[in-house]
């Protein structure tokens, strides 16, 4: 995963929801859709978490050619998914792999505006070196008692590993038993959403509780 930063032209304003995306445009018209990883912020630039994909237009560039001061076309922002600023409930963050990057910028404008609401991050990738947010998301679970963290690896090859091992929505129903009073904040891969939507509204969540944003990773022919 590569951090990717923009810095938007000194004239230009980009107003955003934490939480929504913005899409890449490339030279040949195809588009690559981003999630902001940073809260809003008057000046601030827009981080992005790029997966490289074998075969991908996009992050190849990233990955191989993109250097420092590279001009990129983007448009937006697009989507609903964003923090219901007006509810008090405890939220289950549920991320799958770079679903991360939105839910990192919902907790970062819940700390800045001083939420105190209780946030529950389940993060879902396959081994530890995906964990590519580990240490910031651990210190920040230390420093903020509203905060818990926990990692959870489908394909774990260390013995050593004592945290969460299987699918990410198995973990959250190992925590939680009752959803009726929950909020669920979920991004990553469409068959992530779906099975923890089927498996939550069973455990008592209103379906209209649910907010998502899938996505699926662009390999190009």
């Amino acid at each position: 995963v590569m951090l990717l930063k923009l810095k938007l032209p000194a004239s230009q304003r980009f107003d955003y929801l934490a939480g929504q995306y913005l899409d890449i445009l490339l030279r040949d018209g195809r588009r690559r859709s981003f999630s902001m990883a940073s809260r809003p912020e008057l000046g601030q630039e827009l981080e992005l978490h790029v997966r490289h994909v074998p075969g991908g237009h996009f992050s190849g560039r990233v990955f191989d050619s993109m250097r420092e001061k590279d001009l990129l076309r983007l448009q937006g922002p697009f989507g609903t998914f964003f923090l219901r600023e007006d509810s008090t409930r405890p939220a289950v963050l549920l991320a799958g792999g770079t679903g991360l990057a939105p839910i990192k910028a919902l907790l970062e404008q819940a700390i800045h505006q001083g939420i105190d609401r209780r946030f529950r991050l389940f993060w879902g990738v396959r081994d530890e070196r995906d964990l590519y947010y580990d240490d910031w998301l651990r210190e920040l679970a230390a420093q903020h008692s509203n905060f818990d963290y926990v990692p959870v690896l489908s394909e774990c090859k260390n013995d050593a590993w004592t945290g969460e091992r299987g699918f990410v929505h198995e973990a959250v129903l190992r925590a939680i038993e009752d959803f009726s009073d929950y909020e669920v904040y979920a991004c990553g891969p469409p068959i992530m959403i779906e099975v923890a939507r089927e498996a939550f509204t069973a455990r008592g969540l209103d379906g209209d509780r649910l907010y998502s944003d899938s996505f699926e990773y662009a390999v190009d022919e």
